[in-house]
C-alpha cells in the first residue's frame, strides 16, 4: 500500500474541504464565468455583467423590499398533513418533516406586513427550494390568509411567485386551491384594493392558470420562464418548433400577458410607485437603495 498518495491527499482534501466554502464561487449559466458569491448577494442575486437573475432567498428577498428591511412576519394557518397517506419513494410525510426541518418553516409560502415607500402592504413569497414551491393546501391556505390580512389591514397585496405548479402528493385537495385562491382574488377586488404579482423564475403550472396571471397589474424579472405546460410539452402536442424566447418573461410582455419586465434592481421602486398609484396617494421622491444593496 502507498501511503503517500492513500493518506496524504485525502487528508489535504478534507482539510481544504474546512477551510474553503462551498458556494465560494458562483457559475454564471449566461457565459460561465465565475462570480464570487459576495458580489451576488450584495447585487441582489443578480449577477453583475450578465444581468442574469438567480434564484433570491425569502428573507434577502423581504428584508431588500420593506423600509429599511423591517417587516413583521404574519402566521399561515395550519392544514392536514396528509390528507391521502401519499407514497412514492418515500412517505409524503416524511418528505413534508424533511423540508419543514431544512427550510424552517411550515411550507413555501412566507407572509410578511410591512412599510413600502411609507406606505403599508402585505406580502406573499413562495418559495421554489420548498418542493418546487407547489400548490397545495397549506400554500393555498397562507395565500389566501395573505389576502384575508390585506383586507383587514386596508394594503395592496404583493406577491412573489415561484412555482412548478400543483402539489401532486395532495391530488384533488391541491388543485381545489386554484378556484380557492381566486376566490380570494375576487375579495381584494371588491374591497378595491390592488393586487400586484410579480412571477419570478420559474411561475408554471396551477399557478400560473390561477392567482399568478390574475393581478391588476403583472410584472416579472427578467428571463423568468412564465406557462402552463412545458415547452417540450406544447411542441409534442401542436408537432411544431415554437418561437425563440418561448414562454420568457420578454417574449410574454411582447404578446400582452405581462404588462412589465423590471430588474430586480428596480423592483422596490416600481412597487411602490405602482401602491402608491393604484391606492391614489401623493408621489414620494425616489427611495433609498434596498437594504441588500445598501
Amino acid at each position: 500500500m502507498n501511503w503517500i498518495s492513500n493518506v496524504v491527499p485525502p487528508r489535504i482534501r478534507s482539510f481544504l474541504r474546512r477551510e474553503t466554502p462551498e458556494n465560494l464561487w458562483v457559475k454564471d449559466p449566461e457565459n460561465g464565468q465565475l462570480v464570487f458569491h459576495k458580489d451576488i448577494e450584495n447585487n441582489l442575486y443578480v449577477i453583475p455583467g450578465s444581468g442574469h437573475h438567480m434564484r433570491m432567498p425569502v428573507k434577502a428577498r423581504l428584508e431588500s423590499l420593506f423600509d429599511g428591511g423591517l417587516y413583521e412576519q404574519l402566521p399561515t394557518p395550519e392544514v392536514p398533513l396528509d390528507p391521502l397517506k401519499f407514497r412514492d419513494v418515500k412517505r409524503y410525510t416524511d418528505r413534508l418533516k424533511e423540508y419543514r426541518t431544512k427550510a424552517g418553516k411550515p411550507d413555501c409560502v412566507t407572509l410578511a406586513a410591512g412599510e413600502l415607500g411609507g406606505l403599508a402592504v402585505t406580502v406573499g413569497v413562495q418559495d421554489f427550494d420548498f418542493i418546487g414551491g407547489s400548490l397545495g393546501m397549506a400554500a393555498g391556505e397562507a395565500i389566501i390568509a395573505g389576502m384575508e390580512a390585506a383586507i383587514a389591514r386596508r394594503t395592496p397585496f404583493i406577491i412573489f411567485t415561484a412555482s412548478g405548479g400543483a402539489r401532486m402528493q395532495e391530488g384533488m385537495f391541491s388543485l381545489m386551491q386554484m378556484p380557492r385562491t381566486t376566490v380570494a382574488v375576487r375579495r381584494l377586488r371588491e374591497a378595491k384594493l390592488p393586487y400586484i404579482v410579480v412571477l419570478t423564475n420559474p411561475t408554471t403550472g396551477g399557478v400560473t392558470a390561477s392567482y399568478a396571471m390574475l393581478g391588476d397589474v403583472q410584472i416579472s424579472e427578467p428571463g423568468a420562464v412564465i406557462g402552463f405546460a412545458g415547452a417540450r410539452v406544447i411542441e409534442q402536442t401542436i408537432r411544431e418548433k415554437l418561437p425563440e424566447g418561448f414562454q420568457r418573461a420578454e417574449y410574454l410582455k411582447a404578446h400582452g400577458m405581462v404588462d412589465m419586465v423590471v430588474p430586480r434592481t428596480e423592483m422596490r421602486q416600481t412597487l411602490a410607485r405602482l401602491c402608491r398609484l393604484l391606492t391614489k396617494q401623493p408621489a414620494q421622491p425616489a427611495l433609498p437603495p434596498p437594504a441588500e444593496a445598501a
